[in-house]
């Protein structure tokens, strides 16, 4: 791939996450209540289902691409943990085989 591709940020935090849905269902709930009124004006259904279907791409195009106002807040990750040595760890089923019962 291009390197170009790989500079482009591809994810949201969780609150840019809610902040899109919250905008996308905003959208198409007034999209559709302006297409239902103004379609029950002129009586023509045909005009409610292309504002919807213009509601539903303008909200698209605002909550589909991570814009940088749904990265503000990033989760900050705890350092990982080293590994220990491959001889002191034991599988718990090893361990368990080891104990006898009588």
């Amino acid at each position: 791939m291009l390197p170009v591709f790989k500079t482009i940020p591809t994810h949201m935090d969780y609150k840019g996450q809610k902040l899109a849905e919250q905008i996308f269902q905003g959208i198409i709930l007034v999209s559709a209540a302006i297409g239902f009124i103004y379609g029950l004006i002129i009586e023509q259904f045909g005009w409610t289902v292309y504002i919807m279907l213009a509601g539903f791409m303008v909200s698209c195009l605002l909550t589909l691409p991570p814009w940088p106002m749904y990265r503000q807040n990033p989760l900050k990750w705890q350092p990982a943990l080293p590994e220990p040595p491959a001889e002191s760890r034991e599988k718990p089923q090893e361990n368990l085989k080891k104990k006898k019962h009588k």
